[in-house]
């Protein structure tokens, strides 16, 4: 057979005509769906498309604000702000980050610590980001990196913000300081919804002043919507949004009597706190030994940290805030007073003083400090010559509720509320907190022991300078604070902080006398700091106080001498001045110092001397015992 004769026309005909018909269908198919993707791309989707072509078209570039300054009282400027240049690497936009590093290092000096604390920020910082190699460059250096910047891809010059504190360590506990952003500072922002504000900022304050008002300080972050090309370099500014400046901070804080508060404990180990006892304004803070905050703004390097750190003086440690100690005698004007609050030793109760208190019906022995005790002692005789068996036998008959549930309104036990961050609460113990703590009961010994200021009891300086503005202010308290007005930059306007009176006890003005008038006597001759009050020309009402570091067995006799120095004991002292019209109160702990009169006292002396007289110390307080002053406290 033929294969003409099996071939049939029509039937591939209509094969060939029923396949061209498929295939149009589905190129017809095809642009309908290229067309329907054409029209919700183009039409449908137009506004959404348009905004990411601008958005690769313009860029939104970040304007850093200025940080606001931060002035003590008569406008000496404690921190402010300069811009330097600084030579940064993206690293994201570098093929061999260390060649590139080892190449820049021929034209311009970048040291062994540049190095590192690169390796430390980079390790630290996302690849994208742009991160110091050099920071405050001369000219000269910019320049001649200039020159060079088309041999590096992805460096610049940039032009940042510095922190600077001008007094360097003075004050530094006070102030704090600014320190790159981590990833916990991140969260924070992202958790308080202040993120977007710090886009571009580098920097976030990390304690003290810096810290607690770094909402005020920082500013509002200005945006500029800048035109960029395909290879990412600007064209032109399309729009600007300028940044507002942080606001300014005004301290209480006199940097001259700052000064000489630090200056005054030489070589020792402490703090010093000075308050207005009738606005709550902090006039001194010290914090000895202190630090050089300027070491924190670039990132400190591993040596100068680990000297910090690890000294035993440890110089980083907030003393006046979270250091605690006994109050030692201190306490006793406070508990006098609780006294005769609560009609325990009305005038004209007094007591015999044989050197020692002895509970009913037990042979132990509670020592006074002077050997053969102090004779008949009434209220403001226990106060002149810190007689321990006085108070021993007056905080037995308040009981330690009672006492406890006085002295916290003179601050004891808690916080004060002062404005920078990690304030601890010391310990005013009670039968509760024992059995809390410790699951056992209170014993009346631990009483005893309450009413000097030794036992469980713990305050901090802050605490001990607070209470002390408390009595002079007769019983009102007033919250410490350290910022006395805000500089607004947005309206140009000043805004004081507010005084808070925060409790208010109704004492008796008789009481109030007789305290008075017993540590007015602490500072006259026979008192415990009579070289203190010598040649003043004001009335001094202060107290004395020792507090023991390591404890002495029943019978022994404390020796100094054959104590290492950091066993020793610490020598504490409150006072306010003028004892008839308060204006100031201060409250000064040497660790280690020994006696309260003779260690602590005079550093006390010259910041009073200044602030009441102008008067400016010839040299350091002495911190030796010196004539006239009773040998204990």
């Amino acid at each position: 057979m033929k294969s003409s004769e099996l071939r049939n026309p029509q039937r591939e005909q209509h094969q060939f005509r029923l396949r061209l018909g498929v295939a149009a269908a589905m190129v017809l198919v095809c642009f309908s769906i290229l067309l329907a993707r054409l029209f919700h791309l183009q039409v449908l989707r137009y506004d959404h498309y348009q905004t990411l072509a601008e958005n690769n078209r313009i860029s939104l570039v970040p304007i850093v604000p200025n940080r606001g300054l931060i002035l003590d009282r008569k406008g000496v400027v404690l921190a402010h702000n300069f811009f330097a240049y600084t030579l940064e690497i993206t690293p994201s936009k570098v093929d061999d980050v260390e060649k590139t590093v080892n190449d820049i290092s021929k034209i311009i000096e970048i040291t062994p610590n540049d190095r590192k604390q690169f390796k430390k920020f980079r390790d630290q910082s996302h690849n994208f980001e742009s991160i110091p190699l050099r920071t405050h460059l001369t000219e000269t250096e910019a320049a001649l990196f200039a020159v060079n910047r088309y041999r590096f891809p992805g460096v610049e010059i940039k032009s940042r913000l510095f922190r600077h504190y001008p007094q360097g360590a003075m004050g530094a506990h006070i102030l704090g300081y600014i320190s790159r952003i981590n990833d916990a500072d991140l969260k924070m922002l992202d958790k308080s919804g202040d993120i977007s504000n710090y886009k571009g900022s580098d920097h976030i304050g990390k304690s003290g002043l810096e810290q607690s008002y770094e909402r005020q300080l920082h500013g509002t972050t200005g945006f500029q919507q800048v035109e960029i090309d395909a290879d990412g370099h600007a064209v032109r500014v399309l729009s600007s949004t300028a940044p507002i400046p942080g606001d300014n901070l005004v301290l209480s804080i006199d940097s001259k009597m700052q000064d000489i508060a630090e200056k005054a404990f030489g070589e020792h180990r402490g703090a010093l706190v000075a308050i207005n006892p009738t606005n709550g304004e902090i006039l001194a803070y010290a914090s000895m030994p202190t630090f050089d905050p300027n070491l924190f703004v670039d990132g400190i390097d591993s040596e100068n940290w680990k000297a910090l750190n690890e000294s035993l003086d440890k110089p980083l440690i907030n003393r006046p805030l979270k250091g605690i100690y006994p109050p030692g005698s201190t306490f006793k004007p406070f508990v006098a007073m609780a006294g005769l609050e609560n009609g325990k030793r009305e005038p004209p109760y007094s007591v015999p003083d044989p050197g020692y208190f002895m509970l009913p019906g037990s042979t132990h022995k509670y020592r006074d400090w002077k050997p053969g005790g102090h004779g008949q002692v009434d209220v403001r005789r226990a106060i002149t010559v810190s007689c321990d068996t006085f108070f021993y036998g007056l905080a037995l008959d308040l009981g330690i509720d009672r006492l406890a549930g006085f002295l916290t309104h003179f601050g004891f036990g808690q916080k004060t509320g002062i404005d920078i961050e990690g304030e601890r609460s010391g310990l005013l113990p009670t039968p509760a907190w024992k059995a809390k703590r410790w699951k056992q009961k209170w014993f009346p010994g631990e009483t005893v022991i309450t009413g000097i200021g030794q036992g469980y009891t713990l305050v901090t300086p802050l605490q001990l300078a607070y209470a002390t503005a408390i009595l002079a202010n007769n019983g009102a308290a007033v919250k410490p604070h350290f910022v006395t007005s805000i500089q607004e930059s947005r309206s140009g306007v000043t805004r004081p902080v507010p005084i808070q009176t925060v409790d208010k006890l109704n004492l008796n003005p008789e009481h109030l006398d007789l305290v008075r008038a017993g540590m007015v006597d602490v500072t006259k001759p026979g008192g415990t700091a009579a070289s203190v009050g010598a040649g003043a020309t004001y009335d001094i009402a202060a107290k004395t106080g020792t507090a023991q570091v390591v404890g002495i067995k029943q019978g022994e006799k404390y020796n100094a001498s054959a104590l290492d120095e950091r066993h020793r004991d610490h020598a504490l002292f409150i006072a306010y001045a003028p004892a008839e019209d308060p204006k100031i109160a201060v409250a000064v702990i040497v660790e280690n110092g020994g006696h309260g009169g003779s260690a602590a006292g005079p550093i006390a002396r010259q910041v009073m001397d200044y602030y009441l007289l102008g008067k400016e110390p010839n040299q350091p307080a002495p911190l030796e015992s010196e004539s006239g002053d009773a040998p204990h406290d």
